[in-house]
């Protein structure tokens, strides 16, 4: 093995560690003289691993360690837990944002129990015959909104916490990651394609969940890992076939009660918005990284 770079003892290799395991880089890290040691397998390896540390937060990772020993006690003190959600809104305004709408939404709806309460929210009844005749039906912003607004609905407590958790998850890496107007636009884009291909399917309106966005999110994140691997975003080939045979799973055994459309169209909506954004960084812009 060849030595690939050496750090302070002080820094926190164990994140950057997994980074490159996801990457499928082998190594080990040890100590010398005072300094942490990364070696690995030959110099191709080596200089992946030089340019991630160039770019890697370590910064940013300081300061969350920083509070992570407090973080406890501070959900149980109102000054400390405002200031963790001030943090967590400064962090991702627009991931964050979407989250306290779908928790307002289903507070609201009783989780998708009185519907009724929230019918503004479900998708508009336009000319499902196809595509086109759908698109020229949409003769007006509100919508255009209302073909959005889908995506703050949830039924159940599981269908709530699961978006949740994984459009915090790949939310906050892409609005760090990249322009947060790029970031608005590609939930946007997600979410029309995927709600409006469930409407086609399906044929009614009555339907709702991120679940489409976040298959978005996922296709488009892992475009991005693979062809722009340095951008250091947090998927991997295995969690993607995850993403995927859990969509296929849900539509052969749950299918009347999943809205499998929305997932698929959302899904080849990320696919196709990562292609674009990897096509016009490294073609257009001559970079490998995404970046504001």
């Amino acid at each position: 093995m060849i030595r690939a770079a050496s750090l302070p003892i002080e820094v926190n290799l164990l994140r950057f560690s997994r980074f490159l395991q996801s990457q499928g880089i082998g190594h080990r890290i040890n100590e010398e003289s005072g300094l942490q040691v990364i070696w690995v397998e030959g110099e191709q390896q080596a200089t992946v691993v030089r340019e991630a540390l160039a770019s890697w937060p370590f910064d940013e990772e300081s300061s969350l360690e920083g509070h992570a020993a407090s973080s406890s006690q501070s959900l149980f003190n109102p000054v400390g837990l405002l200031r963790q959600l001030i943090q967590a809104f400064l962090r991702a305004p627009v991931s964050f944002s979407l989250i306290l709408a779908c928790l307002l939404v289903a507070l609201l709806s009783l989780l998708g129990t009185q519907p009724q309460r929230v019918a503004v929210l479900f998708y508009p009844v336009l000319d499902n015959t196809g595509l086109f005749p759908l698109l020229a039906s949409i003769d007006s912003p509100v919508k255009m909104l209302r073909s959005l607004t889908p995506m703050l609905l949830h039924f159940g407590e599981l269908h709530l916490i699961f978006n949740m958790m994984w459009l915090w998850y790949f939310g906050r890496q892409l609005e760090s990651a990249q322009p947060r107007w790029l970031f608005i636009v590609l939930l946007l884009f997600c979410s029309f394609v995927g709600n409006t291909a469930q409407y086609l399917t399906s044929g009614y309106n009555n339907f709702g969940g991120m679940s489409g966005v976040v298959y978005g999110l996922v296709g488009y994140t892992w475009v991005i890992h693979t062809f722009m691997p340095r951008s250091n975003l947090l998927i991997n080939n295995k969690m993607f076939v995850v993403f995927v045979v859990a969509l296929i799973v849900m539509e052969v055994v749950a299918s009347s009660w999943i809205a499998s459309a929305a997932h698929l169209g959302g899904l080849v909506a990320g696919l196709i918005a990562g292609m674009g954004v990897v096509g016009h960084y490294r073609f257009v812009l001559k970079r490998a990284v995404i970046g504001r």
